[in-house]
């Protein structure tokens, strides 16, 4: 009984040891790769005054650019999205509101913001019916949105975003300079909840692991994802790759990424940097926002197939959570009682060093993410909690898509990624 069970212990403590080594390789890597370039930031310009815009018109043309904001149900979000696009200092511009089936008072805003705001001569409504077959509901409501455009250059934000007043100029001229193709930005997370602060960076985690920012803007690599809170593209990339009218991108839930693949797939540059300061968002309002959004997207939006994500649900809680449990574990193995013969465990001061090698890149990645996201340090202790609640999150997503149960998003369901409802379709007011 002793032989067998010193046994016991040496595989224990090999688990361990692997476990911690493990970690830390993971979290070091993760770090590296997420860190953006130096240059991968946009460079925020100066807010202009109507006098210094008079004299750059006269200086040169600058490209006109059509903002689309696709709204559904929006109520909460429209008014401040779209006053800050109607607010920019930027000479040439227009913004289509497309109002895709409301039944909350989004329309009644628009129509308001149309009647009344003093830059409402910039302002163009869309309003869409019944959804035909084959297509999702952002997809399709961008889709119009572009057939109505007159700019050079097109950008797609969110209804819940808000822009600082240089934030399109800024963007524009980087993307000029840079000959960028697809120039699109990351935003700055409005977090006021708990929910938000705990479970925002473990997804912020999980996006950079698939799509590193540095692979995304390596020309040479197939990885491409965009933010589809601030896509700015031109019209005439959008046209030759066939935009979301393609039939492999009209049904689909991953609009951002998938546009942006198709984008890079042909050629064009992508570029994704840090646009925090000029684009802000507040993606959900609380608890089950926050679950049904990201199940809408985490099995989807995975890279790497089935195999994958089941290494995934194995994965995720032994990064996130099980490092918090490892003085649980050593006890539980009896590794902390101070032999060291063989087969006998470790000592205290064995289980230490073990403890702090994972411990250690652990808490940097994550001080320095919460950082970012202006989160405060001690929500590092939410982790093993963010970790289990996104294992049920993917869960469920890779259950409900594999069983053709669908998702649910907007009050519209979707089967294969595509919308059941169909009917006609809009008219511009």
């Amino acid at each position: 009984m002793k032989k067998t069970m010193s046994r016991w212990q040496l595989w224990w403590r090999l688990f361990l040891w692997l476990h911690a080594l493990g970690i830390a390789g993971f979290y070091s890597v993760l770090l590296r790769r997420t860190v953006p370039h130096k240059g991968d930031r946009v460079r925020v310009l100066p807010v202009r005054d109507d006098d210094t815009r008079l004299f750059d018109r006269l200086e040169r043309k600058v490209p006109t650019v059509s903002i689309i904001v696709p709204a559904r149900d929006e109520e909460a979000n429209i008014r401040r999205c779209v006053q800050s696009l109607l607010e920019q200092d930027y000479e040439h511009f227009e913004v289509i509101a497309v109002d895709d089936g409301s039944t909350d008072g989004t329309g009644a805003i628009l129509d308001e913001l149309t009647r009344e705001h003093p830059n409402s001569n910039h302002l163009w409504l869309l309003r869409l019916r019944d959804l035909p077959q084959g297509w999702a509901g952002k997809p399709h409501a961008l889709h119009r949105g572009v057939q109505e455009a007159q700019g050079e250059w097109v950008l797609f934000t969110d209804a819940d975003t808000w822009h600082a007043p240089n934030s399109l100029r800024s963007a524009v001229l980087q993307a000029v300079e840079e000959q960028a193709d697809m120039f699109t930005m990351g935003a700055e997370q409005e977090l006021p909840t708990f929910w938000d602060r705990a479970l925002m960076p473990m997804a912020y985690m999980g996006i950079s692991m698939l799509y590193p920012p540095n692979l995304v803007n390596d020309p040479t690599s197939k990885v491409a994802v965009a933010n589809g809170q601030y896509i700015l593209l031109r019209r005439s990339v959008y046209d030759i790759v066939g935009g979301y009218a393609r039939f492999d991108l009209r049904g689909t839930l991953l609009d951002d990424r998938d546009l942006a693949r198709v984008v890079k797939e042909n050629g064009f540059r992508l570029r994704f940097v840090d646009g925090r300061g000029l684009v802000h968002v507040h993606m959900y309002s609380d608890f089950g926002a926050i679950w049904r959004g990201w199940r809408k997207n985490a099995y989807l939006g995975n890279r790497g197939g089935l195999l994958f994500v089941a290494l995934q649900l194995v994965g995720l809680p032994m990064i996130s959570i099980v490092p918090f449990l490892f003085p649980l574990l050593v006890w539980l193995g009896r590794l902390g009682g101070g032999k060291t013969a063989k087969g006998q465990g470790m000592s205290k001061g064995e289980a230490m060093a073990a403890m702090a090698l994972e411990w250690v890149p652990l808490a940097v990645y994550r001080t320095w993410l919460n950082a970012q996201l202006k989160v405060p340090w001690y929500y590092l202790f939410t982790h093993p909690l963010a970790g289990a609640i996104f294992t049920g999150i993917l869960g469920q997503s890779s259950w409900r898509v594999l069983t053709h149960k669908g998702v649910d998003w907007r009050g519209r369901q979707y089967h294969d990624g595509k919308s059941a409802s169909m009917g006609r379709v809009g008219e511009k007011v």
